[in-house]
């Protein structure tokens, strides 16, 4: 007799769509997250002595490597006030905007991969948080001025306030790893199955790219910044793919007996007995 044959399970999606309206608990739940972190990124601002210290370091190292040229980029375009007020906007709304947009669609389209991103995006988190604990950085618009970076928000068009009071936010020395740079890059890579034509993966691929370009000429970031943000991005993505392989390999072992046992339930003529 000829086994069932065996239906496909749908992938596994949030909890939360199992339930009426589950979607505005999902969402409460991932704002109070994002909350918590907020405080916690403030609670653990630096000494400024430290963070200066950090930040004249890390010039030096990129020095070294050959990739310190974000005051010779910022200066390309300072000129343009349009221009630089266009990326004050887009550093200050895409970073928020763009990942809403990327968790919505998977929850939506893809409700498996979208588990898998959306914990990787909470799994940065703490892993930020360790970064600015343990290398607060003063980011090079705050720097001293022999250091020759602007300030673009004090000079060139932006949405929010200019006084430089509020300007610093809760914590004006969490810089390094830049989330700015970690999420726009996983936002990239979580949407890239889902897109199909040329233009549409070009502009997925030049959103990163112009996340890194705003943090520069803006004066927010150094690019080791961003190098800080890929490897916790690394991290984030093995702990969120954890469960999916220690399942997959513990299916492998089940089903590993039943493999020996039907290859030697064959007979010599290569008939099932």
């Amino acid at each position: 007799m000829q086994p069932a044959a065996e239906i496909p399970r749908a992938p596994a999606g949030p909890r939360s769509r199992r339930w009426p309206w589950g979607w505005i608990l999902e969402a409460a739940v991932l704002f109070g997250i994002y909350r918590a972190y907020s405080w916690a990124r403030g609670e653990l601002k630096g000494p400024a002595e430290e963070s200066l210290a950090n930040a004249e370091r890390l010039v030096d190292w990129q020095e070294r490597l050959g990739i310190d040229h974000e005051r010779s980029i910022q200066q390309w375009f300072l000129d343009d006030r349009w221009f630089i007020g266009f990326w004050n906007v887009w550093y200050g709304t895409a970073h928020f905007v763009m990942p809403v947009v990327t968790l919505v669609w998977l929850y939506i389209a893809d409700p498996a991969r979208y588990v898998r991103w959306r914990n990787v995006f909470l799994w940065m988190l703490p892993f930020a948080l360790l970064g600015f604990w343990l290398f607060p950085l003063t980011p090079p618009r705050l720097m001293p001025d022999r250091f020759g970076f602007v300030d673009t928000r004090l000079t060139h068009f932006t949405l929010g306030s200019s006084d430089p009071r509020t300007l610093a936010g809760s914590n004006p020395f969490a810089a390094m790893p830049s989330l700015h740079i970690g999420w726009a890059t996983a936002c990239a890579i979580a949407l890239w199955p889902r897109v199909r034509h040329w233009w549409s993966r070009a502009l997925l691929a030049a959103y990163p790219a112009g996340m890194l370009f705003s943090t520069v000429v803006t004066g927010n970031h150094f690019f080791l910044d961003a190098v800080g943000a890929w490897i916790v991005l690394a991290i984030a993505y093995a702990l969120a793919s954890a469960p999916t392989w220690w399942r997959r390999q513990k299916s492998q072992r089940v089903g590993e007996p039943l493999k020996s046992s039907s290859v030697s339930a064959k007979s010599d003529d290569g008939r099932t007995r």
